[in-house]
């Protein structure tokens, strides 16, 4: 089976989309960059590290210090698909990052969205 081309799509790429789908809503690069380290175990120094090499999203998550385990508790739909139901590793990783930005810029709580 083929690996699917988001896959190989930078992290730095996407970022933007991100940052800006947080700013619109009046959430900060600061917030978002909480939710990777949350999620990833990156500092702050690896996460830009990794965004400044241009890694594809293959390379970052399976170069994550530690995933956070709570990562499990998050659930609900991201562009029509239930998080918890998405049955390739990778894709629900990546799905999981995409529903606690979309928290994010609905405006959910910081302790909410990391589920604390």
């Amino acid at each position: 089976m083929a690996k699917h081309r988001i896959y190989s799509v930078s992290v730095a790429s996407v970022y933007p989309h991100y940052l800006a789908k947080a700013v619109k809503k009046g959430r900060t690069k600061a917030e978002v960059d909480e939710i990777f380290l949350w999620l990833t175990g990156h500092s702050q120094a690896t996460l830009d590290d990794q965004l400044a090499g241009n890694v594809d999203f293959d390379e970052f998550f399976a170069g994550a210090p530690r995933l956070n385990p709570a990562r499990s508790l998050v659930t609900g739909v991201v562009c029509g698909v239930r998080v918890e139901a998405v049955e390739e590793p990778l894709m629900r990783e990546i799905r999981i990052l995409d529903k606690l930005i979309d928290e994010l810029a609905r405006g959910k709580p910081m302790a909410k969205i990391l589920r604390a």
